[in-house]
């Protein structure tokens, strides 16, 4: 059973930058695609980006290209996502996934390939 960490979450304000974190014992980048989502207060989840597997692909919603960028460190076994230019309607629970499900590109949440294991969540919270 895979288990993932997120970290990094805080309060920042309007314009703001905050970095996320995401990874777990046992996570090997190189089988695993891995996706960031989040929930607002009372939304359902949505999906932001993803990062293929091997190739690091990435993926972003509108809402968010421009703006959030992922990177990878295998050796760490870590996905960051830079957040920039963040707004209060970015405020949200953000949870990373992983899936080693076969997907080309790699899948968002909410996409016909489903994640199979989740974070706890980290809460992102932007002031206005």
């Amino acid at each position: 059973q895979l288990q993932l960490v997120e970290s990094g979450g805080g309060l920042v304000q309007s314009g703001g930058s905050l970095r996320l974190f995401c990874t777990g014992p046992g996570l090997n980048l190189a089988n695993y695609h891995i996706g960031w989502f989040r929930q607002a207060p009372g939304k359902g989840r949505e999906g932001g980006s993803c990062i293929r597997r091997g190739s690091g692909t990435k993926r972003y919603k509108s809402s968010v290209k421009g703006r959030f960028t992922l990177s990878a460190d295998e050796t760490k076994s870590t996905v960051y996502l830079q957040m920039d230019s963040l707004a209060p309607e970015d405020t949200a629970t953000y949870y990373c996934g992983a899936t080693a499900r076969y997907a080309l590109p790699c899948p968002m949440y909410g996409e016909s390939v489903p994640y199979d294991f989740f974070g706890q969540g980290t809460q992102v919270t932007v002031s206005s």
